[in-house]
């Protein structure tokens, strides 16, 4: 089938109104609709939903690059063959995101490459699909932010940015101890985004362990209490995920074999009698 060409001035109408993302595939389904006789209010909707789904992709992609998420981690490339166990059926409760709606935690807990931060990345992709504004960091990265905002002034600016932005993924948390104004920091996350937004925490260790590693006994059982109590508990385990993402060269057939050189050799000189 040969799609007609448009006319100009229709394309240019098209860019005047920010629609240009139509023109790419308008000449076709024109077409389409003209040989199946559909009516003109159906072949209006279809091009209407047509951009609308193309806004709805543009806009998560700019929620997910603004996040700071792996546009590779997504809950598609999962695989499913690996060797850890968790409980399928909060998983999909959790890909429902009806706890970012009931604005519950969310902690993820195992050792080491069984795919916590590949979920961490893949649900918070998964949201900015579904229109929420996300925020994914290493811990010690945020920490590193947040030190750095009290030398500039703009603390202040950063910790309301980290309370109220919808989802906030913390990956790799407790992995070592905090030292005061960090203990501080992380309490003030934990209990003013508690209840009002959702939190979801990546680690090595479980929640009763991070206690220890704030400044404050005090600070870390009144923070840590809040947010257990209000989060579900993705546990995996298992062998680790890594190998499966190890870069490897592809199987090929056996080397060349060397070039045979075909210039004939010079004749040796006879010696004289």
């Amino acid at each position: 089938m040969t799609a007609p060409s448009l006319n100009p001035e229709l394309c240019s109408a098209l860019k005047r109104l920010r629609l240009g993302g139509l023109i790419p595939t308008l000449a076709e389904r024109l077409e389409l609709a003209h040989k199946q006789n559909v009516p003109f209010q159906e072949v209006l909707l279809m091009l209407i939903c047509d951009e609308i789904s193309r806004r709805d992709s543009g806009a998560a992609e700019r929620r997910a690059q603004q996040a700071g998420l792996d546009p590779d981690m997504v809950l598609e490339r999962w695989d499913a063959t690996t060797k850890v166990t968790y409980d399928r059926r909060l998983v999909a409760e959790l890909c429902s995101l009806r706890f970012v709606a009931d604005r519950r935690n969310l902690t993820i807990l195992g050792p080491v490459g069984v795919g916590k931060t590949f979920w961490g990345h893949a649900l918070g992709n998964l949201c900015c699909r579904s229109g929420y504004n996300v925020r994914f960091s290493r811990a010690d990265a945020l920490l590193r932010s947040l030190r750095q905002s009290r030398m500039d002034n703009s603390r202040e600016a950063l910790m309301t940015a980290l309370v109220t932005v919808d989802v906030l993924i913390l990956d790799d948390f407790a992995l070592e101890p905090m030292g005061r104004e960090e203990s501080r920091d992380i309490y003030q996350l934990l209990v003013e985004r508690n209840g009002r937004f959702t939190t979801v925490v990546t680690s090595n260790r479980d929640t009763a362990e991070w206690i220890a590693t704030f400044d404050d006994a005090l600070l870390a059982q009144s923070a840590v209490d809040r947010f257990k109590n209000n989060a579900y508990d993705l546990i995996i385990d298992g062998e680790s995920y890594r190998p499966r993402l190890k870069p490897q060269l592809e199987k090929a057939g056996p080397p060349p074999a060397a070039p045979v050189n075909k210039t004939p050799l010079p004749a040796r000189s006879k010696a004289r009698a």
